[in-house]
């Protein structure tokens, strides 16, 4: 019973290791034969950055700048000529933006495909159609600097000139003074409007300070009973 119990277990125990063998062998084949087919091969984007001026990244450049994929999927750093490498990218389309807090620079598209050719392009989020290729490997210029505070105007003469208060009051001003001497000296009737218009639209001093203090300026008749009476005091005066 012994020896029957010890052959049984034997005969287990050597199936069990051919079949073990038999399945480690045939994944690692497997695993040979998929690798080139199945596993995606992994590819680099390249480029460089410059600084505004065109001459060499300070240090205080090359730390404060950073590259970003697709919005943060993968990040670059900046060597010390200002160039750059994204390493294990697979295939597709990404957008490399350049981070800087003082200078700004346009995003560029690249497209990656499975045969390793990397085209850029200009990134148009209005017209996507619209395709501006750009050379391989990047190129990162900045435009302008970023400008967080708006500059204070400064006081300018014109601000003073063309205040709507100042034009109004100086036009009519101009246009009575100016519009006589344009006019034919010979056509008195028209001088006579002219005097007559002056007249009636600047007002007399008495009635200005009148309105200013409150009070109603007199009428016609009212002016020339006063001057009666006054004529009329003096002579009672003189007798």
């Amino acid at each position: 019973m012994e020896l029957h119990r010890l052959f049984s277990n034997f005969i287990c125990f050597l199936i069990t290791f051919v079949i073990y063998s038999v399945s480690g062998q045939s994944f690692d084949n497997s695993q040979e034969f998929a690798s080139p087919s199945s596993l995606k091969e992994l590819y680099k984007i390249e480029g460089k950055v410059f600084s505004v001026d065109g001459s060499g990244p300070s240090e205080q450049f090359l730390v404060g700048t950073k590259i970003i994929v697709n919005y943060g999927q993968y990040y670059g750093f900046l060597k010390s000529d200002g160039s750059f490498e994204i390493t294990n990218i697979p295939p597709g389309s990404y957008v490399v933006e350049v981070s800087n807090a003082d200078y700004f620079y346009d995003s560029i598209r690249v497209d990656v495909n499975s045969r390793g050719k990397i085209r850029s392009r200009k990134t148009n989020y209005i017209q996507t159609t619209e395709v501006i290729q750009l050379q391989y490997p990047l190129k990162f210029k900045s435009k302008a600097p970023f400008k967080y505070f708006q500059t204070r105007e400064s006081w300018k003469i014109t601000d003073f000139i063309f205040n709507p208060m100042v034009l109004m009051m100086v036009l009519p001003l101009l246009f009575i003074m100016i519009a006589p001497k344009i006019i034919n000296p010979q056509d008195m009737e028209t001088q006579r409007e002219l005097q007559n218009l002056q007249g009636s639209e600047l007002p007399e001093i008495s009635e200005v300070m009148a309105n200013m203090f409150g009070k109603k300026p007199l009428s016609q008749q009212q002016q020339q009973q006063l001057q009666q009476l006054k004529i009329g005091n003096k002579q009672k005066k003189k007798q």
